[in-house]
């Protein structure tokens, strides 16, 4: 899993600066940041098969990282 796709940091490269700079200073977005890490790592996991799971639940998770990176682009905008 040393290519895990989707990290915030791919997602958002013109950001990344100001992403670790709310890391250390935001404590809401660093609880989204981490908590948007689990769920696209769960996903990596889920979709190679190192921990394969139920269409429905792959679905869930799917939405679930989706409306992270919603809320983090809206956090990512507004600064």
């Amino acid at each position: 899993m040393s290519n895990t796709p989707h990290e915030l940091a791919q997602e958002f490269p013109d950001k990344a600066a100001l992403m670790s700079e709310l890391k250390t200073s935001d404590a809401h977005f660093a609880k989204l940041a981490d908590e948007y890490h689990e769920v696209n790592r769960a996903v990596h996991r889920a979709e190679t098969n190192v921990e394969p799971v139920s269409a429905q639940a792959e679905t869930d998770m799917r939405k679930q990282r989706a409306a992270l990176k919603d809320e983090i682009w809206g956090i990512l905008s507004k600064v």
